[in-house]
């Protein structure tokens, strides 16, 4: 049965499908929805279809022994302990950083739902007990699966730039097309790179559709919305440098 209900003469809720373009350009429509019906399919959908196509694409066109030794060069710790191997070590290291990355982004999809449900709990614990909200788990889940929509033109712009040009000898899996600062600096040490990665123009986007959708569903003003989801976003941010100092 359609999402869509009809009572006394008057459409009531949107479709799956009218949810997921109004994100793009009605985001208020869908988040409003959602305190109706907190299903949150179609998003997840489009979110293992285009994984999926980007990692077979990365796969045929980069190759993941590629994709870890990329990886190495911008590690200058890591590519220090590599070159301090025999050939025949150094080979066998890479092989299995491969098998890691290919296992890893074709099960993307299960990392999906694992940081959403993380970043739905997150929000629903600091608005019902920060902000005195009534909202739930559910909501929330379904308004950060919806606000990540913007993140599979990544995948989508990924796709397009290997298939037609892509210099895979310089493909990043972290930054694999020029949305952010970083993608910009090749050159630039880990910890730069991953401040720069989080002014990510996707990412932003993202953020702000959490606003407004945890805004709505939280029934709090916008000025509240932002300051829990900047707060949380600059704690991710500050615990990403803590790990790239960490490991560089």
């Amino acid at each position: 049965m359609s999402d869509r209900l009809v009572l006394d003469g008057q459409e009531k809720g949107l479709s799956q499908a009218e949810r997921v373009v109004d994100t793009f350009i009605a985001p208020s429509k869908t988040f409003t929805d959602i305190l109706r019906s907190t299903s949150w399919w179609l998003p997840f959908l489009l979110a293992v279809l285009v994984t999926l196509g980007t990692t077979v694409v990365v796969d045929k066109q980069v190759g993941f022994e590629r994709v870890a030794e990329n990886q190495i060069h911008q590690n200058p710790k890591q590519e220090e302990k590599l070159a301090s191997l025999t050939p025949e070590q150094r080979a066998t290291q890479i092989r299995g950083m491969a098998k890691g990355y290919r296992f890893s982004s074709y099960c993307a999809f299960v990392f999906i739902l694992i940081f959403v449900s993380i970043a739905a709990a997150l929000y629903w614990a600091t608005f019902n007990f920060g902000l005195g909200a009534q909202t739930t788990f559910g909501q929330m889940f379904a308004v950060s699966m919806y606000a990540g929509l913007p993140r599979l033109l990544t995948g989508l712009l990924t796709i397009v730039t290997l298939l037609f040009g892509g210099n895979a000898d310089s493909y990043d899996m972290r930054n694999p097309v020029g949305t952010n600062l970083a993608y910009y600096m090749p050159d630039a040490g880990p910890v730069m790179k991953t401040i720069l990665s989080f002014f990510d123009v996707i990412g932003l986007w993202q953020l702000a559709l959490l606003v407004i959708g945890t805004s709505i569903v939280a029934k709090v003003s916008r000025g509240k919305a932002a300051a829990v989801v900047v707060g949380w976003w600059v704690i991710g941010m500050v615990v990403s440098i803590g790990i790239a100092v960490a490991t560089s």
